[in-house]
């Protein structure tokens, strides 16, 4: 009984290599519809491949917030990043979080009034400089951090599911390296 799955298991193609054939059969059928020969492969470019696993991360993070919280309760994930960065910091001004979080100002305006609506975060002068202002996260605001955190992990964990864990290690290192390169 075990010697086929041994079998089957060998039989099986790396996941890469079935890849790899799946963008080959496309070009086939690109060239086969009459598209013109190119060395350029939008299929093997990093920013189509980028977009693409940002997409299918994106919509894993909706749909799997909105089951675990209901929709009404989901987070975007921006609001996600600013509300669990703020929770970790425990004040911050705008500015400052904005950058931490690898956002614009203008949409880290959006996302924190968005927080501020919902009564997750607040907003306060700072007592040490009243020019300056300091927002926190609500109780509300940390309870949802806390009922969230285990489906963020279970997000990262789907979105890496197609690798191994030693490609999921050199995956986020060699990332990481270009997101702060």
């Amino acid at each position: 009984m075990g010697g086929p799955v041994i079998l089957r298991a060998r039989a099986q193609k790396p996941r890469h290599e079935a890849q790899r054939e799946t963008r080959r059969e496309a070009q086939r059928e690109a060239r086969h519809e009459g598209a013109r020969e190119t060395s350029y492969v939008l299929e093997g470019q990093v920013g189509h491949l980028l977009r693409r696993a940002h997409q299918r991360h994106a919509a894993l993070f909706q749909a799997m917030f909105a089951d675990a919280l209901g929709a009404e309760a989901a987070l975007t994930p921006m609001q996600w990043a600013l509300l669990v960065k703020l929770d970790t910091l425990g004040e911050a001004t705008q500015n400052a979080l904005g950058r931490l979080t690898a956002m614009d100002p203008a949409t880290t305006q959006g996302v924190v009034r968005r927080l501020i609506a919902r009564g997750l975060v607040t907003r306060a002068a700072d007592p040490a400089d009243k020019r300056t202002l300091k927002l926190t996260v609500t109780p509300a605001g940390r309870a949802a951090v806390a009922g969230a955190l285990p489906v963020a992990a279970a997000i990262s964990e789907a979105t890496l599911s197609p690798l191994s864990a030693d490609e999921r290690t050199l995956f986020l290192d060699l990332l990481q390296r270009m997101a702060f390169a």
